[in-house]
C-alpha cells in the first residue's frame, strides 16, 4: 500500500490515508474493523480504520506515539511519510456494530479511532446515540473539533485536567435492555465500563483492546502475551483435515506447536488481542485466554484464538 497523505491530528496522533499504488479498489469494510501493518522486520500491529466505509480508494488510520510501547507506534511515525511504502493486511472486524435503537459511545484517547465511523454511521441510521470521549486534555484529542462540530450535543467532551475523569457511573448506573454500549481506550476506562455493565443484559457492552486483558485478580500480563495462568498439562490436538495429530505441551501455545510442525497458520500479536489466528473449533472445550471474543462466542466453543487459549480437556480438534 501507498502513503497517500498524512496529517497531524494532534502533536502525538498522525493520520495515514493508505492507496492501493496502482489505484485498485479497496476490499470493503464496515465500522470497528482494522488492518495490520507489517513494518520493517515483520514488526505487526494492528490499527482501526476511522474513515469512510464508503470510500473503496483509500483507508484511513490513525496513529498514536507511545513513547513506553514496543516500537511500532514510533516506527510509523518515524518511517511512514507520505510516499512510503507499507505492506498491509486485512480488514478484519471483532468490533461489529449491530443493529440498536439507542447507543452509548465510549472512547478513551486514541480508543476513539474505531468508534469515530460508528458514529456516522448511527447517525445514518437514524439511531439515538450519545458519545463519551475523555482524554488528557482537549488538545491530545484526535477528531474532537470535527466530533463536536458535526454532532453538537451528542458529543460530550471530557478532557481530564478540565473535567476529570469520564463519569461512568452516572451514565451505566441504570441498565436499558435498548441500549448497546461499545468502549475503547486503555484498561482502566474498560475495567470500570465492565464492572458497571454487569447488571446490564448480556451482550449489551462490546469491548475493544491495544492490550490482553489481565486476569481476574491481580495476575500480570506475561512476556508470552495473555496474562499469565498455570497451564493445565499437555493436551492433543488433531488437525481435522489431514487427521494429524500434535502434543501441545505446557508452556507451549497451539500456535507454536503448529508451527513446529510445520503446518501454516496466520498470526500477528501473540497476544489473543488481533483475532487473526481465530480457527474454527470441532471437538473440544477450550480454555478462552484471548481479549477478543465475546462471552457468548465463548460459550458457544466456535472457535479460540491459538496463539493463547488452550484446551479444558484431553483433546481438541480444529478446523485445520
Amino acid at each position: 500500500m501507498l502513503v497517500a497523505a498524512r496529517a497531524d491530528a494532534t502533536p502525538d496522533v498522525v493520520t495515514l490515508a493508505l492507496r492501493h499504488p496502482a489505484g485498485h479498489e479497496l476490499p470493503g469494510w464496515e465500522p470497528g474493523a482494522h488492518v495490520d501493518l507489517v513494518l520493517d522486520d515483520g514488526l505487526v500491529r494492528q490499527y482501526s480504520l476511522c474513515g469512510d466505509p464508503a470510500d473503496r480508494t483509500s483507508w484511513r488510520i490513525a496513529v498514536l506515539r507511545a513513547p513506553d510501547g514496543r516500537g511500532g507506534s514510533a516506527r510509523v511515525h518515524d518511517t511512514l511519510t507520505e510516499g512510503a511504502r507499507v505492506r498491509v493486511r486485512g480488514p478484519r472486524n471483532h468490533f461489529a456494530l449491530r443493529p440498536a435503537a439507542r447507543y452509548l459511545f465510549i472512547a478513551g484517547g486514541i480508543g476513539i479511532t474505531p468508534i469515530l465511523p460508528m458514529t456516522a454511521a448511527a447517525e445514518a441510521a437514524g439511531a439515538d446515540w450519545t458519545l463519551l470521549y475523555g482524554g488528557r486534555t482537549r488538545a491530545s484529542m484526535a477528531f474532537a473539533d470535527q466530533l463536536a462540530d458535526a454532532y453538537g450535543g451528542k458529543v460530550r467532551l471530557v478532557p481530564q485536567d478540565e473535567a476529570g475523569l469520564l463519569d461512568l457511573a452516572a451514565y451505566l448506573a441504570e441498565p436499558d435492555p435498548g441500549t448497546l454500549v461499545y468502549c475503547c481506550g486503555p484498561e482502566p476506562l474498560l475495567r470500570v465500563a465492565e464492572e458497571r455493565c454487569r447488571a446490564w443484559p448480556a451482550g449489551a457492552l462490546r469491548t475493544e483492546r491495544f492490550q490482553p486483558r489481565p486476569a481476574d485478580g491481580s495476575d500480570e500480563i506475561g512476556a508470552n502475551g495473555g496474562a499469565e495462568q498455570a497451564d493445565s498439562g499437555s493436551f492433543e490436538v488433531i488437525l481435522d483435515r489431514s487427521g494429524r495429530s500434535l502434543t501441545v505441551e505446557p508452556g507451549q501455545s497451539v500456535l507454536r506447536t503448529l508451527e513446529a510442525a510445520g503446518v501454516p497458520v496466520l498470526y500477528s500479536c501473540e497476544e489473543g488481542t488481533c483475532g487473526t489466528c481465530e480457527t474454527d473449533v470441532i471437538e473440544g472445550e477450550v480454555d478462552h485466554r484471548d481479549s477478543v471474543l465475546t462471552d457468548e462466542e465463548r460459550s458457544s466453543g466456535e472457535t479460540m484464538m491459538i496463539c493463547v487459549s488452550r484446551c479444558r480437556g484431553p483433546k481438541l480438534v480444529l478446523d485445520l
